[in-house]
């Protein structure tokens, strides 16, 4: 059985470039598939950067976060990357609800697709009733507004 088609709307994106390192690596030189992982969160990181004109701290503190904690993701794996490979990450918001947004990661090497990710996070604040607790807060409209592209 197929997943279902879905059509993913294209929203705020944000492209960095990365070199595989040989940290990144197993003994044959190919990039250890969790890698991956890694490579993703930062690029969300830095989506929210550009979105919020905020380095994370700074965004985590004006809109009295906790975090945006990962909830879902799930990768497909098309061709490898090697150690040195100059590979370029475009990271699209693809789904905006009350509380939680998805993205979708392309890492690209040589222009080819390699590695397609995705991610569901959740906006997520301090619960009233235990401050040390998280706890689903609304997206703030205007970056509702930014990460659909608006």
């Amino acid at each position: 059985m197929t997943a279902p088609e879905t059509t993913d709307h294209e929203g705020f994106s944000h492209t960095r470039t990365l070199t595989v390192e040989w940290g990144h690596c197993d003994p044959a030189g190919i990039v250890f598939n969790p890698r991956f992982f890694d490579f993703f969160d930062w690029s969300t990181a830095l989506l929210c950067e550009a979105a919020t004109g905020l380095p994370k701290a700074g965004m985590l503190a004006r809109y009295d976060l906790l975090g945006i904690p990962l909830v879902e993701t799930g990768a497909q794996f098309l061709k490898p990357s090697r150690y040195g490979d100059r590979v370029e990450i475009v990271t699209t918001v693809v789904e905006v609800g009350r509380s939680s947004f998805a993205v979708r990661h392309r890492l690209l090497n040589a222009g080819a697709l390699a590695v397609e990710g995705r991610e569901r996070r959740v906006w997520a604040g301090r619960h009233p009733d235990d401050p040390t607790r998280m706890k689903a807060a609304p997206i703030p409209e205007e970056l509702v507004r930014k990460f659909r592209g608006e």
